[in-house]
């Protein structure tokens, strides 16, 4: 099942895509899926990120070659740490390039969507609250992130969080392809089966530290391939089953 989460009369409305149409819910999808009657032309809709969450929590170096070039050891558990809200951006929105930065970098991730809510939960239990999988950009300033000595600043400037352009369920997170394009050039192509740690394995682990609420994504982390962007530039993340989020980077 492929969700969306549209702009309709100035208001977000979830919907089912089917087809050329969105079935237009009254609710979010994550309370059930109660429909109000209306379908909406899946073009010329207003794609907005697919879901509103309370938080991002994000995993790095989950993918062994990208640990290799950042230079990195591998980790012997999950290296987690949050995105706010306020970076959450919509397919098409343009990426903002701080001015305190000097150099912008793309993350092409699988983000899992939280549907229920998340505490202490084991391995075999996860999948039980994962809602479904969308496509996400880890967008970070990699000379702040550096300089800094921890991740918040460079991870955390709003529109940071590219997310869409759909959420898809019942996929098999534990092997989707995902790519990275710069301007049209694969820059990142690999598969989910190259993670260190399975999704199963992250929710476990998130929930024993925070609890997750539903509509909250966890991202994956990003394989080897990351670089930098300047304004202009369109990046797109494409996986496998779930389409391509495209977005641009431009000054303030």
């Amino acid at each position: 099942m492929k969700i969306a989460r549209i702009e309709r009369n100035g208001s977000a409305v979830w919907g089912v895509v089917e087809g050329d149409k969105i079935r237009v819910l009254s609710n979010a999808p994550f309370e059930g899926f109660n429909y109000t009657g209306e379908e909406v032309p899946v073009k010329g809709a207003r794609l907005l990120a697919p879901t509103a969450p309370s938080k991002a929590v994000c995993v790095g170096l989950n993918y062994r070659y990208h640990a290799a070039e950042m230079k990195e050891e591998l980790p012997k558990q999950p290296l987690l740490f949050l995105k706010p809200p306020t970076a959450v951006i919509s397919p098409g929105d343009d990426i903002v390039y701080p001015p305190a930065s000097k150099r912008v970098d793309y993350e092409s991730e699988l983000a899992v969507v939280i549907g229920k809510k998340c505490k202490n939960v084991s391995p075999d239990q996860a999948e039980e609250y994962v809602f479904g999988c969308t496509c996400a950009n880890d967008v970070t300033a990699r000379d702040i992130q550096k300089s800094d000595g921890q991740w918040t600043r460079g991870k955390g400037f709003d529109t940071f969080l590219p997310l869409g352009p759909f959420i898809v369920t019942g996929l098999d997170s534990g092997n989707l392809k995902i790519e990275g394009r710069l301007n049209g050039e694969i820059k990142q192509s690999s598969s989910t089966a190259q993670m260190i740690f399975s999704v199963p394995q992250l929710v476990s682990f998130v929930s024993g530290v925070m609890t997750l609420l539903p509509g909250d994504v966890i991202l994956t982390g990003t394989p080897a391939g990351v670089g930098p962007m300047k304004p202009g530039d369109e990046i797109e993340v494409a996986i496998e089953g779930i389409g391509a989020l495209k977005n641009r980077l431009a000054l303030p």
